[in-house]
């Protein structure tokens, strides 16, 4: 796996920003950026939220890798500082992984932490 190297925000794989950008070009859209945040909720306090935005808010923390752009909101960037999102397509799994150095810990299902 070959990332990004950035310790102040979100770092994304390779593999998690081709797959981002395929599912760009699905939507038509080059207008859309990726979304991540921190809610409350989960069996855990806190769950993470991946969607794509057109919206540009007040304080967002913008990354960009290649053609893809990863926005965060203030209220959640510190929650996401060092994170690393991942793309894995197993046998067992497909999707979006978060690993994140500032969760203490986390539930069974992966989506939520605290």
């Amino acid at each position: 796996m070959s990332t990004e190297t950035k310790t102040d925000g979100i770092k994304l794989s390779s593999e998690a920003a081709e797959k981002v950008a395929s599912l760009l070009a699905q939507e038509g859209r080059d207008d859309l950026s990726l979304r991540v945040a921190v809610q409350p909720g989960g069996c855990s306090g806190l769950r993470y939220q991946l969607y794509f935005d057109d919206r540009s808010l007040d304080g967002d923390t913008v990354m960009t890798y290649g053609n893809v752009k990863v926005v965060t909101d203030k209220m959640s960037t510190p929650y996401l500082m060092g994170a690393t999102i991942d793309f894995v397509d197993t046998i067992e799994k497909q999707g979006f992984t978060i690993d994140n150095p500032n969760a203490g810990g986390s539930c069974a299902c992966g989506d939520s932490f605290n």
